[in-house]
């Protein structure tokens, strides 16, 4: 089984269904510019059936972009598959993703129609849409509520139809870890010719699981796995792009590697989030403010004694200039010490003693202690 994971981005798609998050199509020409740069192997440009502003994005996204495969959303509806397929004609790879869903919920409450029903259309749009484009890449929605036999079922007749990636959603973020990866095993051990395409993964983050469910199912043998940048997206979000290639490439000992070009992580989730006017939370993972910053003092002295014992990756990994010691009314002497230093001012113990006093003084009134306040606190000792 292949070691490597191909990342499926579709912040462009997915990610921008996200309320005021839309672009311009001159806006989304930008951002998979700099997908490109990243590294991931597909960008999901959009839904081009959904609007002639989608159509076009999808269109001039393919022919800016020549490195990663373009994909494009489609319903198992034959008109729907035509715009995906027109809308690609200018890619130098591209895919049609279309779906359907597959859990009974969706079935009776969606479609209002059968099982059977379901893996007849299923089949019906793979089949036209491999005589529009190769690569078709075929959605099973709601995979996460899905009866295990029927969605094995499913899978198998779609690969049967031709199918060359079969995506496994857990729509509604509904999984728990172990049930999401027993579902990918499931797939595994249960459908015929599964081997003959690739199974991907899309995760959303209802629970709080995305990325767990994500790294759960490329542990059970998918390859593909769609993320979106800063994790945006649909209700919670999607799983992360960071998060999940971070996590591969901090435990080498799963031998699994992206083809995404890490430092361009920082400066890719910065662009997104000023272009969508989506601001990251601060205790972000990887691209939060917080995510190499550090204020406790016991935490500040094992760092500055080596910073393995509080960080498990380089700042410099994922693009970020450098770790951060956050100066507040929790830091000890020696984050003091050091930051005086960096300042150019060094002290002996009893006279560091008294300016951690007066800092203290400082923190207990300010949330937190700037270069300007310490330079202050030093020259008044100076003087004194």
């Amino acid at each position: 089984m292949s070691q490597r994971v191909y990342i499926f981005d579709t912040t462009l798609r997915d990610g921008e269904q996200v309320p005021g998050c839309q672009l311009t199509t001159e806006e989304k020409i930008v951002v998979a510019k700099q997908l490109e740069k990243l590294g991931v192997d597909v960008i999901e440009a959009g839904f081009p059936v959904s609007s002639p502003g989608d159509f076009r994005s999808v269109v001039e996204i393919s022919k800016a972009v020549k490195e990663p495969t373009i994909c494009a959303l489609s319903r198992a509806v034959q008109s729907d598959i035509d715009a995906a397929a027109d809308a690609l004609q200018y890619a130098k790879r591209g895919r049609i993703h279309t779906g359907i869903g597959s859990s009974d919920i969706h079935i009776q409450h969606k479609f209002n129609t059968t099982r059977e029903k379901i893996i007849e259309r299923a089949i019906d749009a793979t089949k036209y849409a491999r005589k529009r484009i190769e690569d078709v890449e075929f959605y099973c929605e709601d995979a996460g509520r899905a009866d295990l036999t029927f969605l094995a079922q499913l899978v198998e007749a779609v690969i049967g139809a031709g199918a060359t990636v079969v995506n496994i959603p857990d729509t509604t973020g509904y999984c728990l870890p172990e049930e999401y990866g027993a579902k990918i095993r499931y797939i595994f051990e249960n459908v015929k010719n599964v081997h003959k395409a690739t199974i991907s993964i899309h995760c959303h983050n209802d629970l709080g699981l995305a990325t767990a469910n994500a790294l759960a199912g490329i542990r059970e043998g998918a390859r593909q796995v769609e993320v979106t940048v800063n994790g945006i997206g649909e209700r919670a979000g999607n799983t992360s792009l960071e998060e999940v290639v971070m996590a591969l490439q901090v435990h080498k000992e799963l031998g699994l590697e992206t083809g995404i070009t890490a430092p361009m992580i920082y400066p890719t989730s910065q662009l997104v989030s000023k272009m969508m006017r989506m601001p990251i939370q601060a205790n972000k993972a990887i691209v939060g403010r917080n995510a190499f910053a550090h204020s406790s003092g016991i935490h500040q002295d094992g760092f500055l004694k080596n910073s393995l014992n509080y960080e498990i990756m380089n700042p410099q990994d994922v693009g970020v200039d450098k770790s951060d010691i956050v100066l507040t009314a929790r830091s000890g002497r020696h984050a003091l010490k050091h930051r005086l230093e960096l300042l150019g001012y060094s002290f002996e113990q009893t006279i560091l003693n008294d300016v951690y006093r007066r800092f203290l003084d400082v923190a207990d009134v300010k949330k937190e202690v700037n270069d300007g306040d310490l330079v202050e606190l030093a020259r008044t000792v100076e003087v004194a």
